[in-house]
């Protein structure tokens, strides 16, 4: 077999580095960078997506909390206003009462401060337990027993008390011509309906 003689041109050429070549790294680190920007903007986004929505979530809470509190306030003010009338009510129920009170009490006792030259005869008078007339006010029954020496007409003045002893109402009875040593019976009628424990007393009475 012959053998040819080796030349420069029988070795294999080493591949040359081309400017192509040595640029190729930067170009594969730069794309590797882009995509490493694009994901992270995606992410970004993916992250800013998930804040923007907890966000409208918490301020959507945050607004029904708010719009709670301002109905529980108006609710809480809308009671008040409501106690407070119930208790202005209440304070002119009381005050008529007891306007109507004071006007019986001083009209029973102009009745019997009335009468000229009259005596008094507390002495002679006694109130019984006090019940309800068909009528449905309290009512009392009185004995008068005249313990003078002549024939005598009464005016009796009967005050209608709670369990306190505040007058509640007030009546005047009179009482016509009750011989010596006699009794005679009357009934004093409460002019409205009373509650509660109700007890009469004489409060003045004369006689003439």
């Amino acid at each position: 077999m012959d053998r040819q003689p080796l030349t420069r041109a029988s070795f294999p050429t080493p591949p040359r580095v081309t400017a192509q070549d040595l640029d190729a790294p930067p170009v594969r680190h730069q794309r590797r960078a882009l995509a490493g920007v694009l994901v992270a903007a995606v992410v970004g986004a993916t992250a800013l997506a998930g804040c923007s929505s907890s966000s409208k979530s918490v301020s959507g809470v945050a607004s029904a909390a708010a719009s709670a509190v301002e109905k529980g306030a108006s609710a809480v003010a809308s009671a008040a206003s409501a106690l407070g009338s119930a208790a202005g009510g209440a304070g002119s129920a009381i005050a008529s009462a007891e306007a109507r009170a004071s006007a019986a009490v001083s009209a029973a006792s102009s009745a019997v401060s009335g009468i000229k030259g009259g005596l008094d005869a507390k002495g002679d008078v006694t109130a019984g337990a006090v019940t309800t007339g068909s009528d449905g006010k309290p009512q009392v029954p009185l004995t008068v027993t005249n313990h003078g020496q002549q024939s005598y007409r009464y005016v009796i003045q009967v005050n209608f008390t709670d369990g306190s002893g505040k007058v509640l109402d007030a009546a005047a009875v009179t009482i016509q011509d009750v011989a010596v040593g006699q009794s005679s019976q009357a009934t004093a009628h409460a002019h409205r309906d009373l509650s509660g424990t109700v007890k009469a007393e004489v409060a003045n009475a004369v006689r003439y």
